[in-house]
């Protein structure tokens, strides 16, 4: 009986880390034109540049003449003054469109590779209507939605998928999006 515990536990945490170990996958095609515009944070794991957001995270992505896009990121501190931050992106596998890179550093520094973090869209409605986006090191994970609230077996759906490539979905924080003052 023993022998018998020692192999089933084995054989998931086999399981487990073979999940892990999987290369995180991007969608097969993103419509750049279709992507941009508005979007809301409907979930995110915890990370230390959006520490002092408490509410209504939003991100409007914007084309851009020469084929990046601006990037416009807001949200609301708990002092309730509104944060942004501007940056811009750029497509870093042109097959797909679903690898960019983002920058939010100064034009002047952004030469540096070390500067452009990864944007890897990994699960995306085929209405373009909810997105997951992360990266290859699964540190970072958003669920982002074209409406402040989405339904909640859309969500399951969506969490269930990114939980399939190995994301720790336990960490999702859900993101408090107020109703806008009449």
């Amino acid at each position: 009986m023993k022998k018998l515990l020692v192999l089933t536990a084995l054989v998931f945490a086999g399981f487990s880390n073979l999940a892990l170990s999987q290369e995180v996958r991007t969608v097969a095609n993103v419509d750049l034109t279709r992507y941009v515009g508005n979007w809301y944070e409907v979930a995110r794991f915890p990370n230390h540049f959006q520490k002092d957001c408490a509410a209504n995270v939003t991100a409007q992505y914007n084309k851009r003449a020469d084929g990046e896009i601006d990037v416009i990121n807001r949200c609301k501190k708990a002092d309730g003054k509104i944060d942004e931050v501007v940056g811009r992106a750029r497509v870093d596998n042109s097959q797909t469109n679903a690898k960019l890179k983002v920058s939010f550093a100064s034009n002047w520094l952004n030469w540096l590779p070390f500067i452009w973090a990864d944007y890897w869209i990994i699960d995306l409605a085929q209405d373009y209507s909810l997105v997951a986006v992360s990266d290859a090191s699964r540190d970072y994970l958003w669920v982002l939605s074209r409406t402040p609230g989405i339904a909640d077996a859309d969500y399951e759906a969506l969490v269930n998928r990114v939980t399939a490539q190995g994301f720790d979905t336990a960490r999702l924080v859900k993101t408090v999006q107020e109703k806008a003052a009449k």
